[in-house]
């Protein structure tokens, strides 16, 4: 397994697990340590209070699950390549006590919408020491909360995310003002302000779910007709797949997308196909609630497993043996960017088994695996799903 390089000092690390097969074609863990390509906001003036950590990039459709290199050093246009995408955390603070807008000297004051000089962005002003532009830029992307507290700024609202929120952003102006010192993840995702169709499908309707089920907040922004944005639904995603010999277990999907380009001008995408794997060329976000093991342990075979895949629409995916060393084994043909959002988890795999915590992070390529909670109160892990070669 190699060995990280040292980092910046500055930012809060961010543990990153790279996982990949041997030569007998096991999953086996690559990289473990703390993500190196950091942009720390002491180092890199940035402005807006923050500073990120770049954790994977891919610039081609579908995405290779295979490489020696890090992947989370390569460069990339943001936001992202045409053809691809990029994971990154970014760690924004609070201001401080007696923190005076009117005497910062980063502050700049909102103007007509302009192109920035590099990239497929655009900003509108707005800066200060604490809180980002409000800016657009030609992608899809998923932003999840898992510490702290930000305000989404919208043309026509303004929405505090909490840790556990999820937001997927259609090529919208926004803006990031500061609550509390706050961290988030975003994927984003190359798209096309000329594809989709805006009279297309409207959200779904949420739905009861059983008591120990937690909902997953699931806003989504975009522009109206003039350009300005808004927020198409806030609250509970009502897609979840449930597993009856799991009590507590839930698969809460978010968005799909199901091109390279991804279609910027859409309304919901929860009607296409629930399945693991995402369309060709596209992805899939989810948050998984995973209760602890011993609540199932030794009631679960392969009529259970096997019923749950097919629930899942997925039934290919399952790598289920007696002896396996977990029985929800799965394998996919995708790239998938994993983050523990809270609670304790294990990501079990061929060869070994990597203990996590809330804040790390999990590149998974195409390998053989099942997320096991061998604590004794519920995790949640956010997974987006890319398609992959």
């Amino acid at each position: 397994m190699e060995q990280e390089k040292p980092r910046a000092a500055g930012l809060t690390p961010v543990r990153r697990v790279v996982t990949g097969n041997d030569a007998r074609g096991r999953s086996c863990v690559v990289r473990d340590g703390p993500a190196t390509n950091t942009h720390d906001y002491a180092i890199h003036k940035t402005g807006s209070g923050s500073g990120w950590t770049n954790l994977w990039v891919f610039d081609e459709t579908p995405a290779p699950l295979r490489g020696e290199g890090d992947d989370g050093d390569k460069p990339y246009e943001f936001p992202a390549a045409l053809d691809g995408a990029h994971w990154r955390v970014v760690e924004y603070r609070a201001p401080p006590p007696g923190y005076d807008r009117a005497s910062d000297p980063e502050v700049v004051p909102f103007h007509e919408p302009r192109k920035r000089p590099v990239g497929r962005a655009w900003d509108r002003g707005g800066t200060d020491s604490f809180s980002a532009p409000v800016h657009k830029t030609e992608s899809v992307d998923y932003g999840f909360i898992f510490s702290g507290s930000r305000t989404l700024v919208l043309d026509d609202r303004e929405l505090v995310m909490n840790a556990g929120d999820v937001v997927v952003q259609l090529g919208n102006w926004h803006g990031w003002r500061a609550v509390t010192d706050c961290r988030m993840a975003f994927v984003m995702m190359s798209g096309s302000f000329d594809a989709g169709d805006v009279g297309g499908h409207r959200p779904l309707a949420p739905r009861p779910m059983p008591a120990d089920v937690a909902p997953v907040r699931r806003i989504v922004t975009a522009s109206r007709e003039d350009d300005r944005s808004t927020a198409l639904c806030d609250g509970p995603s009502p897609d979840i797949r449930l597993d009856a010999a799991r009590p507590g277990f839930a698969s809460t999907r978010i968005w799909v997308t199901d091109s390279t380009p991804a279609k910027i001008r859409v309304r919901e995408t929860l009607h296409l196909p629930h399945t693991l794997e995402p369309p060709p060329r596209g992805s899939v976000c989810r948050v998984v609630q995973l209760p602890p093991d011993n609540a199932w342990a030794g009631r679960v075979g392969a009529r259970e497993v096997q019923a749950y895949f097919v629930a899942m629409g997925s039934p290919s995916a399952s790598t289920y043996s007696p002896q396996a060393p977990h029985p929800y084994m799965q394998r996919t043909r995708t790239l998938d960017f994993c983050l523990v959002l809270d609670g304790e988890v294990t990501l079990v795999l061929d060869t070994q088994e990597v203990d996590l915590k809330a804040g790390d992070v999990v590149v998974l390529r195409g390998g053989n695996h099942a997320w096991s909670n061998r604590s004794r109160t519920m995790a949640r892990v956010a997974l987006v799903s890319h398609d992959g070669r």
